[in-house]
């Protein structure tokens, strides 16, 4: 494999080093659980050992977005109102770690197999509606308007699934342009241009128009699996109707969707999908 480094033994070091202490600095700010900063590292070094700059850049540049979005609407009440009833907030969990780059890593190492820029187009739609995804939670909830059902069109309280709002799809649609603008600036650097995905047909224009049509296509078909398949609960203590298994100390009633189907597999479902639809539109350049 040729690319920044080529001996893998430096990647690997690179990667335990450099993922290691963003793990641990992520872990010391409340960011990531004890299981999500093991994973984030296991991850971060699996990215950094089978690919080049833009398949661990996206990934950091993910995280790093998202965690300050997270950090900097803690000190808004309308936040902690929206969350109230989801399943997993705050810290990021083993489960939520995988769900959002689970399938990105399995695509980098498919590259590093078989080198193919059908890889990237698919990671790229990936990343774009994980952080299209969070970016709207995080800064959808503090919209002024009443968020509607994606389904029926119907308001209903901030925190329910599948809601939508104006300001929540502007920022799905910003942050999956920003994972294809930071795609876009790596594949720039002069040592990526070795790679054997290193350059991407159609140039920047591919790439940013992949990542924010199927980064925001992600993210509609997470609110609509939220909305139709996801189970949802209602609690036996106080009649919340919530994301948990267990609300208020007491197992909750689950009142629609599918048992198995939990928040962090919505996740990967919609991921799944907005990878698809990257190779689709990867494949028209």
């Amino acid at each position: 494999m040729v690319g920044w480094v080529d001996e893998w033994w430096l990647r690997l070091l690179a990667g335990l080093v450099g993922s290691g202490l963003i793990a641990g600095a992520a872990y010391r700010t409340r960011s990531l659980s004890g299981s999500g900063a093991w994973s984030a590292m296991i991850m971060g070094t699996g990215f950094v050992t089978l690919g080049e700059p833009v398949w661990f850049g996206c990934l950091i540049a993910f995280f790093v977005s998202s965690t300050i979005w997270s950090k900097w609407k803690k000190r808004h009440r309308a936040k902690a109102a929206a969350e109230a009833n989801y399943e997993k907030t705050g810290r990021r969990d083993a489960g939520q770690v995988w769900a959002n780059g689970g399938i990105g890593l399995l695509l980098c190492a498919g590259n590093a197999l078989w080198p193919d820029t059908a890889w990237l187009f698919a990671y790229i739609g990936v990343m774009a509606a994980v952080n299209a995804d969070t970016w709207a939670t995080e800064i959808g909830a503090l919209s002024r308007t009443a968020p509607r059902s994606i389904t029926t069109g119907k308001r209903v309280k901030p925190g329910t699934s599948g809601a939508v709002t104006p300001l929540g799809t502007l920022a799905a649609l910003a942050g999956a342009a920003f994972i294809g603008g930071v795609a876009t600036a790596l594949l720039a650097l002069p040592q990526q241009a070795a790679a054997a995905a290193g350059s991407a047909p159609g140039g920047a224009a591919a790439v940013v128009i992949a990542a924010a049509a199927a980064g925001l296509a992600g993210c509609f078909a997470d609110s609509l699996f939220g909305a139709t398949g996801q189970a949802m609960y209602r609690c036996r203590v106080c009649g919340s109707e919530t994301e948990r298994a267990v609300h208020c100390g007491t197992a909750a009633e689950r009142v629609r969707g599918l048992a198995a189907l939990n928040n962090d597999r919505v996740n990967l479902l919609s991921s799944v999908f907005a990878g698809l639809l990257g190779l689709a539109i990867g494949a028209l350049f």
